[in-house]
């Protein structure tokens, strides 16, 4: 990729027209660039926590996937960044995206002109390798002349002080079904291993006609991100009933992939589990709760509604290159429900051994 970076850096203006300074380099990260790009990250308002650089290796070594983390520079210092991945599919298309896999994305830079090179560069790679289309997955819009699609919100929330303050915050109705959990005797227990979240995860994602991600995959997860990346497991004597494996970001946690057991509905163990994690999330100091994305109409959405929590959009981008349409590939689409309904009835070791190779593919 050396020679895309130096056809572009040529077309490059030396300096910015308006301001005579300096334009931004761009280049591609390499492994001795990881610590100043995560560095970078902490640091700039527009980042989170998917644009942290152990997800090249996670997406590449997880899902096999061509990953380009460009990053623009100044003057020796890193002004944004801007990681991509590639999903070449027989079945769902081929795209370059910021960044499949995670709900948040895009340019994050603290200058115009960084953003500016950043999003070129993207631009030029796009058309490149003839993706379908460019998709870009901000918080915020960007491209005013873009597709979008108005499918997915997140969910984000102050995290108060103190633990009852916490408690006292969530809706009544929802409130009684925490205190359920309490009384049935739930605890929460930090796992160094991904193995019973693994268990009820799968479980959980099965019975909604999804496929499942690998075990691969949330090992690298937690191999990669360490500490950032925490697996709480919900018990009831000594039984898993719900796990959540989350990420913490500067101070705020993001509970990304959860699921539960059949007894998890009889008990109230994933309203027991979230609980747990904003309980604990208080006692480190955490300043918000990210509920993390879902899809508008679906029981995700209303769930955490019920918490107290308002949807906020998200301003997802797509620049068609040789597609004609804005893809749709989510589970809402009418096409995918007999295959969801057909996948709903795989035994469960069928579904876990099948699952991953249709999600890479997925992004």
């Amino acid at each position: 990729m050396s020679a895309v970076i130096d056809h572009f850096q040529a077309q490059l203006p030396a300096e910015n027209e308006a301001t005579s300074a300096p334009a931004p380099t761009i280049h591609l990260m390499r492994p001795e660039d990881a610590d100043r790009w995560d560095a970078f990250v902490a640091r700039c308002p527009q980042a989170t926590f998917f644009h942290r650089a152990g997800w090249q290796s996670v997406i590449e070594r997880a899902f096999g996937r061509k990953t380009w983390f460009y990053y623009a520079e100044l003057n020796g210092e890193i002004q944004g960044v801007l990681p991509l991945a590639q999903i070449k599919s027989r079945l769902f298309g081929h795209s370059l995206a910021s960044l499949p896999f995670c709900v948040y994305g895009g340019v994050a830079a603290v200058s115009d002109s960084a953003a500016e090179v950043l999003d070129l560069a993207a631009q030029k790679l796009a058309a490149e390798l003839q993706v379908g289309h460019l998709e870009y997955r901000n918080m915020t819009p960007r491209h005013a002349d873009w597709h979008t699609k108005s499918l997915y919100v997140t969910f984000r929330k102050e995290i108060l002080p103190g633990e009852e303050e916490n408690m006292l915050a969530i809706p009544k109705k929802q409130r009684a079904m925490v205190r359920k959990g309490i009384k049935a005797g739930l605890h929460s227990e930090i796992d160094d291993h991904v193995e019973r979240f693994f268990a009820a995860y799968s479980a959980s994602v099965h019975r909604l006609g999804t496929p499942v991600f690998s075990r691969k995959f949330f090992r690298l997860l937690k191999e990669t991100f360490a500490d950032d990346c925490e697996v709480m497991s919900i018990t009831r004597d000594g039984r898993v009933v719900s796990s959540v494996m989350s990420f913490y970001f500067r101070d705020e946690v993001l509970p990304y992939y959860g699921g539960g057991t059949s007894e998890a509905r009889e008990v109230a163990g994933n309203d027991f589990m979230y609980w747990e994690l904003m309980r604990r999330a208080c006692e480190k100091g955490c300043k918000v709760f990210d509920f993390g994305r879902s899809k508008c109409g679906t029981g995700s959405f209303d769930f955490k509604k019920n918490w107290g929590f308002a949807p906020q959009p998200l301003h997802y981008e797509y620049q068609l290159h040789q597609s004609k349409a804005v893809p749709d590939t989510n589970p809402l689409n009418p096409k995918y429900r007999l295959f969801i309904k057909l996948w709903q009835r795989l035994p469960l070791p069928v579904a876990n051994a099948l699952g991953p190779h249709i999600v890479k593919n997925l992004g």
